[in-house]
């Protein structure tokens, strides 16, 4: 079980790349023609297909941290972490079906633009600043720390910077290209990521089931998960009582049972795949068929990923109970590389492949929304108004080349403390306090005709500061059982509410003041977007994706409530 790569991984992992370098040139020779078409250059408009579009969703969604942070919650909760990816695909639905018609009906290409369309510039030059911020400080940052450490533990750990600076040089070669070399790559890199992350789970399960006597069979060793950990084959997590181990209060802090089902799972996953550049970028240049059945393909996908980023989680933690994985370090979020230990020679390469293909993708998707939001939303409109297609292109790649070079400035020697609170939680962390009032924004902005700019930047502000008021101080300043919230010991001296309710409670005082402000102003107003019937009719297939999709998530609840 040496941990070390051999020189058979090294080759297959050194194919991989040279396969995708050479897919990306080939696209990007192909597009030539449009080396100056800046909608071309950031939306490859028109011309991505709709298994690019899903395949290219994915990609840019996995990355270390669902590798490495899922299936550390795997290892720690279970299946019920399976419900981010699951409730993902719901709202995939939601999105394809309600979202997507509004954004491409009124030619929406970034999501400041649609600030800008739907309310006024400054609410579009804030948030279009704050993303940036976000995306470069926040995301860009802790995907390449958590890919570089991932990767340099299996290779030795000898290697950190070396390898941030190759998946960094990587990221570049194909954003560098445009979002069509991204999309199409993105093909490879999510089969990589697949294949790769099913090999993990099979040979996680045949090695449970060698260790527990049941012979090197993959279904016998499910069968050993559920025996040996029943507990983590329930998708609610119990209410703690006066009797809970501070264990179980922990899992319910993480995953508040029922109650994460009535608003906070739902604000995050709507919030990052309707409202989130990185993610709808993909879609915002194709057409409205090609862009639903892309959106939905993904969420299919979706449906996958826990068996390849959860279920070595739980492999690992029956192992370590039973002292059958000695080399588990670093607690859960050491679980799936402990995991790949098991791998024979090459196909642990194969792994490592799937993990970069993750990361590089990742990488490559968000410094292109960097670049796109810079470019079209900042510099055209503020900097440089008469700059051409030719010299949109040009800032674009300069602006990839910027973001790029400042998130491993930022991680050379972990300057943001990514490391000591784990890139899982610091991702969510930053992105949830901000998730409930931009959603409410982008919510009202389409649906509701009356929503304000005045309203919106309220929003935004107020959602902020309720997400930080109930996530750090409401316990101590309103007690810790109230009319709104239960707050439990957290272990660490003092008492907190789940995060998910934070941020439903957040949302919902978000919208009321929303919503209030609005009726100040006109009962319609002049900036809002038309909106008929007709742009939510589906065709018969897609309603059957729709109907496949729901009837799957059903039958897994189903077997595992």
């Amino acid at each position: 079980m040496n941990q070390n790569l051999a020189i058979a991984d090294y080759a297959v992992f050194i194919i991989y790349f040279i396969v995708v370098s050479a897919y990306g040139y080939s696209v990007y020779r192909k597009r030539k023609q449009d080396e100056h078409d800046a909608k071309a250059y950031f939306l490859a408009e028109g011309n991505l297909t709709w298994w690019a579009i899903g395949a290219s969703l994915i990609a840019s969604n996995i990355s270390a941290e669902q590798f490495i942070g899922m299936s550390g919650e795997g290892f720690f909760l279970g299946i019920a972490v399976a419900a981010y990816e699951w409730l993902a695909a719901v709202a995939l639905i939601i999105v394809a079906v309600w979202f997507i018609p509004v954004y491409l009906k009124n030619k929406i290409y970034t999501m400041p633009q649609f600030l800008k369309t739907r309310y006024n510039e400054s609410t579009a030059l804030i948030m279009a600043v704050f993303w940036l911020f976000l995306y470069v400080f926040v995301n860009l940052t802790s995907i390449l720390y958590l890919g570089a450490v991932a990767i340099n533990g299996l290779a030795g750990g000898e290697y950190l910077h070396v390898i941030m600076i190759g998946l960094a040089v990587f990221a570049l070669f194909i954003s560098l290209g445009g979002m069509k070399v991204v999309a199409y790559t993105d093909v490879i890199q999510v089969a990589v990521l697949i294949i790769g992350g099913l090999v993990t789970s099979y040979i996680a399960l045949t090695t449970v089931g060698r260790y527990f006597g049941v012979g090197e069979n993959a279904i016998e060793g499910f069968k050993v998960l559920m025996r040996e950990a029943p507990e983590h084959f329930k998708m609610i997590i119990p209410k703690p009582t006066a009797t809970s181990s501070q264990l179980e209060i922990d899992k319910y802090l993480t995953f508040p049972g029922l109650m994460s089902y009535l608003a906070g799972i739902w604000i995050i996953n709507l919030n990052y795949w309707g409202c989130n550049q990185y993610i709808t970028q993909r879609a915002l240049g194709a057409d409205l068929q090609t862009a639903r059945t892309g959106i939905l393909f993904a969420g299919m996908l979706k449906l996958l990923m826990p068996l390849i980023v959860m279920l070595p989680g739980i492999a690992a933690y029956v192992l370590y109970q039973n002292g059958h994985l000695p080399q588990l370090v670093g607690g859960k979020d050491g679980a799936y590389s402990a995991v790949l230990t098991f791998l024979p020679t090459g196909l642990k390469g194969l792994s490592v492949a799937a993990l970069t293909a993750a990361i590089v993708a990742s990488l490559a998707g968000k410094v292109n929304s960097i670049s796109t939001i810079y470019t079209l939303d900042v510099h055209k409109k503020y900097i440089q108004k008469e700059a051409g297609e030719k010299q949109q292109v040009n800032i674009g790649r300069i602006a990839v080349f910027a973001a790029m070079l400042l998130a491993v400035l930022f991680t050379w020697n972990d300057i943001l403390g990514i490391g000591g609170v784990g890139g899982f939680t610091y991702i969510q962390k930053y992105t949830g306090f901000i998730s409930p009032g931009v959603f409410a924004m982008f919510f009202l902005g389409m649906f509701w005709k009356r929503t304000t700019g005045t309203a919106a930047i309220v929003g935004v502000i107020l959602g902020f500061a309720l997400s930080v008021l109930f996530n750090e101080y409401a316990p101590a300043l309103f007690g810790n059982e109230t009319l709104l919230y239960t707050a439990y010991p957290n272990g660490k001296g003092a008492f907190e509410i789940p995060f998910h309710i934070c941020m439903g409670l957040s949302f919902f005082f978000t919208m009321l003041a929303m919503i209030g402000i609005s009726f100040a102003g006109p009962k319609v107003n002049p900036k809002a977007f038309e909106i008929d019937s007709e742009m939510f009719k589906v065709k018969p297939q897609t309603t059957v994706l729709i109907v496949i999709t729901l009837l799957i998530i059903v039958a897994l609840y189903v077997k595992f409530w």
